[in-house]
Protein backbone atom coordinates (compact mmCIF):
# COMPACT_ATOMS: atom_id res chain seq x y z
CA UNK A 1 0.00 0.00 0.00
CA UNK A 2 1.20 3.50 -0.76
CA UNK A 3 -0.22 6.99 -0.32
CA UNK A 4 1.31 9.48 -2.74
CA UNK A 5 1.10 13.26 -2.93
CA UNK A 6 2.76 15.07 -5.80
CA UNK A 7 3.45 18.81 -6.03
CA UNK A 8 0.45 19.90 -4.00
CA UNK A 9 -0.46 23.54 -3.59
CA UNK A 10 -3.53 25.14 -2.07
CA UNK A 11 -5.18 28.53 -1.72
CA UNK A 12 -7.18 30.14 1.05
CA UNK A 13 -9.24 32.68 -0.77
CA UNK A 14 -6.79 34.49 -3.03
CA UNK A 15 -3.77 33.60 -0.88
CA UNK A 16 -1.42 30.74 -1.69
CA UNK A 17 -0.85 28.79 1.52
CA UNK A 18 1.69 26.24 0.34
CA UNK A 19 3.07 24.85 -2.90
CA UNK A 20 5.11 21.93 -4.24
CA UNK A 21 4.47 19.60 -1.29
CA UNK A 22 5.19 15.98 -2.15
CA UNK A 23 5.38 12.86 0.00
CA UNK A 24 4.76 9.14 -0.11
CA UNK A 25 3.92 6.77 2.71
CA UNK A 26 3.89 3.00 2.70
CA UNK A 27 2.21 0.49 5.02
CA UNK A 28 3.02 1.12 8.67
CA UNK A 29 4.32 4.68 8.17
CA UNK A 30 3.14 7.95 9.71
CA UNK A 31 3.60 11.58 8.70
CA UNK A 32 3.35 14.21 11.43
CA UNK A 33 2.46 17.72 10.26
CA UNK A 34 3.79 20.41 12.58
CA UNK A 35 3.85 24.19 12.50
CA UNK A 36 2.02 27.17 13.97
CA UNK A 37 -1.70 27.78 13.71
CA UNK A 38 -2.64 28.99 10.25
CA UNK A 39 0.35 27.35 8.58
CA UNK A 40 -1.75 25.06 6.38
CA UNK A 41 -1.81 21.77 8.33
CA UNK A 42 -5.60 21.42 8.29
CA UNK A 43 -5.78 22.54 4.68
CA UNK A 44 -3.28 19.89 3.61
CA UNK A 45 -5.27 17.20 5.43
CA UNK A 46 -8.48 18.31 3.71
CA UNK A 47 -6.77 18.23 0.33
CA UNK A 48 -5.52 14.69 0.97
CA UNK A 49 -8.98 13.64 2.16
CA UNK A 50 -10.61 15.04 -0.97
CA UNK A 51 -12.56 17.67 0.96
CA UNK A 52 -10.74 20.49 -0.87
CA UNK A 53 -9.45 20.67 -4.40
CA UNK A 54 -5.73 21.39 -4.65
CA UNK A 55 -4.70 24.39 -6.71
CA UNK A 56 -2.19 22.05 -8.35
CA UNK A 57 -0.80 18.55 -7.92
CA UNK A 58 -2.51 15.30 -7.10
CA UNK A 59 -3.01 12.71 -4.36
CA UNK A 60 -3.45 9.04 -5.22
CA UNK A 61 -3.60 5.60 -3.65
CA UNK A 62 -1.76 2.47 -4.73
CA UNK A 63 -2.55 -1.01 -3.41
CA UNK A 64 -3.75 -4.32 -4.78
CA UNK A 65 -5.00 -4.09 -8.38
CA UNK A 66 -8.62 -3.90 -7.26
CA UNK A 67 -7.83 -0.94 -4.98
CA UNK A 68 -5.29 1.00 -7.04
CA UNK A 69 -6.80 4.10 -8.60
CA UNK A 70 -9.41 4.62 -5.89
CA UNK A 71 -9.69 8.17 -4.59
CA UNK A 72 -8.04 8.50 -1.19
CA UNK A 73 -11.42 9.45 0.28
CA UNK A 74 -12.57 5.86 -0.37
CA UNK A 75 -9.82 4.34 1.78
CA UNK A 76 -9.42 6.94 4.54
CA UNK A 77 -10.89 8.06 7.82
CA UNK A 78 -10.83 11.80 8.40
CA UNK A 79 -11.06 13.06 11.99
CA UNK A 80 -11.26 16.83 12.03
CA UNK A 81 -11.75 19.36 14.80
CA UNK A 82 -15.44 18.49 14.96
CA UNK A 83 -16.55 15.04 16.06
CA UNK A 84 -19.13 14.41 13.31
CA UNK A 85 -21.67 12.90 15.71
CA UNK A 86 -25.37 13.73 16.18
CA UNK A 87 -25.86 14.97 19.75
CA UNK A 88 -29.45 13.71 20.05
CA UNK A 89 -28.57 10.13 19.01
CA UNK A 90 -27.07 7.65 21.42
CA UNK A 91 -23.40 6.82 21.22
CA UNK A 92 -24.29 3.36 19.90
CA UNK A 93 -26.56 4.82 17.22
CA UNK A 94 -23.85 7.23 16.08
CA UNK A 95 -21.23 4.50 15.85
CA UNK A 96 -23.72 2.21 14.12
CA UNK A 97 -24.37 4.85 11.47
CA UNK A 98 -20.68 5.30 10.71
CA UNK A 99 -20.09 1.55 10.67
CA UNK A 100 -22.80 1.07 8.05
CA UNK A 101 -21.96 4.22 6.07
CA UNK A 102 -18.20 3.76 5.81
CA UNK A 103 -17.99 -0.04 5.56
CA UNK A 104 -14.79 -2.06 5.60
CA UNK A 105 -12.23 -1.79 2.85
CA UNK A 106 -10.43 -4.97 1.74
CA UNK A 107 -7.62 -5.99 4.03
CA UNK A 108 -9.27 -5.70 7.41
CA UNK A 109 -12.42 -5.82 9.50
CA UNK A 110 -13.68 -3.13 11.82
CA UNK A 111 -14.50 -3.74 15.46
CA UNK A 112 -18.01 -4.19 16.75
CA UNK A 113 -19.59 -1.16 18.36
CA UNK A 114 -19.01 -2.64 21.81
CA UNK A 115 -15.40 -3.50 21.04
CA UNK A 116 -14.70 -0.01 19.69
CA UNK A 117 -16.21 1.60 22.79
CA UNK A 118 -14.14 -0.71 24.99
CA UNK A 119 -11.01 0.26 23.06
CA UNK A 120 -11.54 3.89 24.12
CA UNK A 121 -12.52 2.73 27.64
CA UNK A 122 -16.12 3.98 27.48
CA UNK A 123 -18.19 0.85 26.88
CA UNK A 124 -20.48 1.63 29.82
CA UNK A 125 -22.02 4.74 28.22
CA UNK A 126 -23.07 3.49 24.78
CA UNK A 127 -26.71 4.06 25.67
CA UNK A 128 -26.32 7.76 26.46
CA UNK A 129 -27.09 10.52 23.96
CA UNK A 130 -23.82 11.76 22.50
CA UNK A 131 -24.67 15.31 23.57
CA UNK A 132 -24.67 14.25 27.24
CA UNK A 133 -21.00 13.31 27.15
CA UNK A 134 -18.17 15.54 28.35
CA UNK A 135 -15.87 17.06 25.73
CA UNK A 136 -13.20 14.46 26.48
CA UNK A 137 -15.67 11.58 26.25
CA UNK A 138 -17.02 12.92 22.98
CA UNK A 139 -13.51 13.03 21.52
CA UNK A 140 -12.86 9.46 22.62
CA UNK A 141 -16.06 8.29 20.96
CA UNK A 142 -15.19 10.20 17.80
CA UNK A 143 -11.95 8.23 17.76
CA UNK A 144 -13.93 5.02 18.20
CA UNK A 145 -15.54 5.89 14.87
CA UNK A 146 -12.21 5.04 13.22
CA UNK A 147 -12.33 1.55 14.71
CA UNK A 148 -15.78 0.37 13.59
CA UNK A 149 -14.91 0.34 9.87
CA UNK A 150 -11.54 -0.71 8.49
CA UNK A 151 -9.89 1.92 6.35
CA UNK A 152 -6.12 1.85 5.92
CA UNK A 153 -5.48 5.61 5.93
CA UNK A 154 -6.16 7.74 9.01
CA UNK A 155 -6.11 11.53 8.55
CA UNK A 156 -6.13 13.16 11.98
CA UNK A 157 -6.37 16.88 12.72
CA UNK A 158 -5.17 17.61 16.27
CA UNK A 159 -6.62 14.33 17.56
CA UNK A 160 -5.45 14.89 21.16
CA UNK A 161 -6.26 18.59 21.52
CA UNK A 162 -7.66 19.50 24.95
CA UNK A 163 -7.43 15.92 26.24
CA UNK A 164 -5.86 14.81 29.50
CA UNK A 165 -2.61 12.86 29.65
CA UNK A 166 -4.34 9.49 29.99
CA UNK A 167 -6.48 10.08 26.88
CA UNK A 168 -3.44 11.26 24.93
CA UNK A 169 -1.64 8.03 25.81
CA UNK A 170 -4.71 6.00 24.82
CA UNK A 171 -4.96 7.69 21.43
CA UNK A 172 -1.23 7.24 20.81
CA UNK A 173 -1.53 3.52 21.58
CA UNK A 174 -4.45 3.10 19.18
CA UNK A 175 -2.52 4.92 16.44
CA UNK A 176 0.52 2.68 17.03
CA UNK A 177 -1.73 -0.38 16.84
CA UNK A 178 -3.12 0.83 13.50
CA UNK A 179 0.39 1.35 12.15
CA UNK A 180 1.42 -2.05 13.46
CA UNK A 181 -1.31 -3.65 11.38
CA UNK A 182 0.04 -1.95 8.25
CA UNK A 183 -2.10 1.17 8.32
CA UNK A 184 -0.95 4.68 7.37
CA UNK A 185 -1.43 7.88 9.37
CA UNK A 186 -1.14 11.57 8.51
CA UNK A 187 -1.64 13.67 11.63
CA UNK A 188 -1.54 17.41 12.26
CA UNK A 189 -0.48 17.78 15.86
CA UNK A 190 1.41 19.83 18.42
CA UNK A 191 1.94 16.63 20.43
CA UNK A 192 4.65 14.04 19.64
CA UNK A 193 2.12 11.14 19.79
CA UNK A 194 4.98 8.82 20.80
CA UNK A 195 5.41 7.42 17.29
CA UNK A 196 8.76 5.85 16.45
CA UNK A 197 10.49 6.83 13.18
CA UNK A 198 7.59 8.97 11.99
CA UNK A 199 8.17 11.28 9.05
CA UNK A 200 7.80 14.95 9.91
CA UNK A 201 6.79 17.89 7.78
CA UNK A 202 6.97 21.38 9.24
CA UNK A 203 4.35 23.61 7.68
CA UNK A 204 5.34 27.27 7.39
CA UNK A 205 2.29 28.80 5.81
CA UNK A 206 2.84 31.39 3.13
CA UNK A 207 6.56 30.64 3.04
CA UNK A 208 5.71 27.57 0.98
CA UNK A 209 4.59 29.83 -1.81
CA UNK A 210 8.31 30.44 -2.29
CA UNK A 211 10.14 27.39 -0.92
CA UNK A 212 7.92 24.30 -1.05
CA UNK A 213 8.71 20.96 0.58
CA UNK A 214 9.48 17.47 -0.66
CA UNK A 215 10.38 14.22 1.01
CA UNK A 216 10.04 10.54 0.14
Amino acid sequence: MRLNAENLSAHRGEDLIFSNISFNLTAGEALLLTGPNGSGKSTLLKVVAGLMRPASGRVFWQAEPAETGLPVREVCHYLGHRNAMKPELSVAENLGFWRAFLCDRPGGTGLSIGEAAAAVELEAILHLPFGYLSAGQQRRMAFAKLLVAHRPVWLLDEPTAALDVAAEALFARLIRDHLGRGGLVVAATHQPLDLVAAHRLEMKGFQYAETGEDFA
